[in-house]
């Protein structure tokens, strides 16, 4: 999908909503309608213009990532260079991404934009960047490919006394060298009972015979990323490992198989949680299925129990069922899917049978 063609999807929505003009400050929507890749910038959308509006550092570069963009040079206070272009308009009511601005930006904007109603907007930008095309999705694979590698990587690193922040700091490394731009997020690995922290960020703890270690990472790859999760046991499993280490991957292979456009969110999470509470361990499920993942590691959709969102084919999300003990640990499986027509294609292809390390 180009540029024009989301510019012209975006405007279809905001005539459906009423809006004469849309102020996007988030970031990711800023790439995404643009291409702009700078760390400063906004975005001003009339039906009739495409301003991209950046600081002197950008111009060039803004000139030439976003052609379909007029480029603005602004200067310190950003509405200076807004408020002539709404005025030759005659627009009286600006669009604002009420999630990205603060109540002290907007105080600011309506100082400095007398006479114009700021109207609060949600999901415009976002419900366009649900759909992944073609050219997102080679994107997607190739992130999704690059934290494949680097789990068969770190399986040859893991070993007793070791720390996971060690472990951690090799993924890192070894994404980068793959081609990776840095990591999706902080890199979780969690080992023995650290492990039943859903989010336990590398620590520098050591790793110890006859425990879990959960690994999350991911790849951020020319804009995008991948999000993967794998356990696996360090020395002999007890019965307890096998156990929860199985009820997980029942849990995720059939959400895998049964996952399809028309679905909501809250049934696609379903299909993992009643397998879950099924053994008996609901309250060691406390959060979501799955998310969608694209420029932003959390984004629209959510596979939860409250998400009323139709599943619909393009859409890209984790699907990542856990189990946690406390004072024991726990086991998480995620893999990176896209909605197909018929079900999910999976983009994440590292082996979830139980790793067993010595």
């Amino acid at each position: 999908m180009t540029a024009r063609t989301r510019l012209e999807k975006l405007r279809e929505r905001m005539l459906e909503r009423g809006l004469p003009a849309l102020f996007v400050t988030h970031p990711a929507n800023r790439r995404y309608l643009t291409g702009f890749t700078g760390t400063s910038g906004f975005v001003l959308v009339t039906a009739r213009k495409a301003v991209l509006l950046t600081d002197f550092r950008y111009v060039t570069q803004a000139a030439a990532q976003a052609p379909d963009f007029e480029i603005v040079r602004h200067g310190q206070l950003v509405m200076d260079s807004v408020r002539p272009i709404l005025e030759e308009e005659g627009i009286r009511t600006l669009g604002f991404e009420q999630e990205g601005v603060s109540y002290g930006s907007y105080a600011a904007y309506a100082r400095q934009l007398p006479g114009v109603e700021l109207a609060p907007t949600e999901g415009l930008v976002e419900e366009l960047r649900m759909i992944k095309d073609d050219a997102e999705l080679a994107v997607m694979r190739e992130a999704a490919r690059i934290a494949d590698e680097a789990f068969a990587h770190i399986l040859q690193v893991v070993k007793p006394g070791v720390t996971e922040r060690e472990l951690a700091l090799e993924l890192e490394m070894f994404m980068r060298r793959m081609g990776a731009a840095s990591s999706s997020f902080d890199t979780i690995v969690a080992s023995g009972e650290r492990s039943a922290l859903p989010h336990g960020v590398a620590s520098d703890r050591v790793i110890g015979r006859g425990e879990f270690v959960t690994f999350d990472f991911g790849a951020y790859y020319r804009g995008y990323c991948s999000d993967l999760t794998r356990t696996v046991v360090v020395g002999k499993p007890t019965d307890k490992h096998r156990e929860i280490y199985e009820i997980v991957l029942e849990a995720q292979l059939a959400a895998l198989e049964r996952i399809r456009p028309g679905m909501t969110g809250s049934e696609a999470d379903a299909l993992t949680r009643d397998i879950i509470r099924r053994y008996g361990y609901g309250d060691c499920f406390g959060h979501g299925t799955g998310h969608g993942l694209g420029l932003e590691i959390h984004e629209a959709p959510r596979l939860s129990q409250t998400s009323s969102t139709v599943l619909m084919p393009g859409m890209t999300v984790t699907v990542e069922p856990g189990i946690y003990v406390p004072g024991f640990g726990g086991v998480r499986i995620e893999d990176d899917v896209v909605i197909t027509e018929s079900g999910a294609e999976r983009l994440t292809h590292s082996a979830k049978d139980l790793i067993v390390l010595d």
